[in-house]
């Protein structure tokens, strides 16, 4: 399967291959003593893939080793692709980041939402973390709609910042939806993920054609053990294109997207936002407010969060650079950008560990790509 971003020596991209190696043999410890079964890491630059090397196998019986083109559940990091969609409505001028969300969604502003603006939303301040929109309604725009209409909040928008796991960004799709008039997953597809020739690697529904490479999720068991999460190997989980979590992809097509947000959304000949949104969608909105759900300050974004100037981190590297800026999936994956240096990262596996433990492999494992930058 030919992949469309080209390859290179991590030297001739200013890349200490030492460096990557060490970060790939701490994946491979990491299989070796049972954490996830399989994995994926991929490191770009200038345009050029440095690095995407496969671990492991899918399931834990070993009978089919990870390959360049598995597709690996990104829990949350699809919540940066949906944001993504939202920010092309503001470049085609049919919204605005201070919108009311309730201008473009009637009935929205039920139950006291009617000042909670994109911003809000989409960097975790719109006040109602705890909604959940039933998996069942991701399916069908009318229910998902209702859903998203009846959320009640929980505090006054824009007055705390708490990570909102799941309804947020199924509000933030039936917006893509209204204003388009079409199906959030065919935007998707349309506007982000084909232009970058990754229609083969990056599913915001994954049809059934592409179940036989999927490497399934995995969770610890009761035996201490891991076993195949149910849900999420589900044809209705599969397909929904549930918007805050329910993406599948490989690395490189992970770390190809966040080339082309650390070029400023524009990779090789395809520009898919100006400069100045990627300017204004990565600011930190949050500051050094705490994350009541993490427990940090999470320095959000419009989609993504940064690494800021706070000593912790979540994922993205203590000694990466403060504008470094991406998105963790929930104990499995993480993916970030560096757009002074212009390198990108993607790692992906198939088990759902806890993510103290997740975040400290993950901190490991970045500081040892933002180490191998040289110049």
């Amino acid at each position: 399967m030919a992949f469309p971003l080209p390859e290179a020596t991590p030297e001739s991209l200013g890349l200490d291959s030492s460096k990557l190696d060490r970060a790939c043999a701490l994946v491979e410890k990491d299989i070796a003593q049972g954490f996830h079964p399989g994995a994926q890491l991929a490191v770009a630059r200038h345009g050029k893939l440095a690095l995407h090397r496969s671990f492991g196998c899918m399931e834990r019986d070993r009978q089919q080793a990870v390959e360049g083109q598995t597709l690996f559940l990104l829990y949350s990091n699809t919540k940066v692709i949906t944001a993504a969609a939202v920010w092309l409505l503001v470049e085609d001028g049919l919204l605005c980041f201070g919108d009311a969300i309730a201008d473009h969604i009637p009935g929205f502003e039920a139950h006291g939402k009617g000042d909670i603006t994109v911003i809000d939303l989409l960097s975790h301040q719109a006040g109602f973390p705890k909604a959940v929109i039933p998996i069942e309604c991701w399916d069908d725009a009318a229910r998902l709609r209702e859903a998203a209409c009846g959320i009640v909040p929980e505090w006054p928008r824009g007055t705390r910042t708490a990570y909102h796991p799941n309804a947020a960004y199924g509000v933030a799709r039936v917006l893509v939806e209204a204003l388009t008039g079409k199906d959030f997953r065919d935007v998707v597809r349309a506007r982000l993920i084909e232009p970058l020739g990754l229609e083969l690697e990056l599913f915001m529904s994954l049809p059934p054609s592409e179940w036989h490479r999927t490497a399934p999720m995995h969770a610890p068991d009761a035996a201490g053990g891991l076993a195949v999460a149910p849900v999420e190997a589900s044809a209705t989980f599969r397909q929904a294109g549930f918007a805050a979590g329910g993406a599948h992809g490989t690395a490189r097509a992970m770390a190809m997207f966040y080339q082309m947000l650390a070029r400023g959304g524009s990779l090789g000949a395809t520009r898919l936002f100006a400069p100045r949104t990627m300017d204004f969608v990565t600011r930190d909105f949050t500051g050094d407010r705490v994350d009541e759900q993490i427990g940090i300050a999470m320095h959000r974004g419009l989609g993504p969060f940064s690494r800021g100037t706070t000593l912790e981190t979540r994922g993205l590297g203590t000694i990466g650079h403060s504008r470094t800026f991406g998105h963790s999936g929930v104990g499995s994956s993480q993916c970030w950008a560096d757009p002074v240096s212009g390198v990108s990262f993607a790692f992906l596996s198939n088990a759902r560990q806890g993510n103290d433990w997740h975040n400290r492999r993950m901190d490991r494992i970045s500081n040892l790509i933002h180490a191998a930058i040289l110049h």
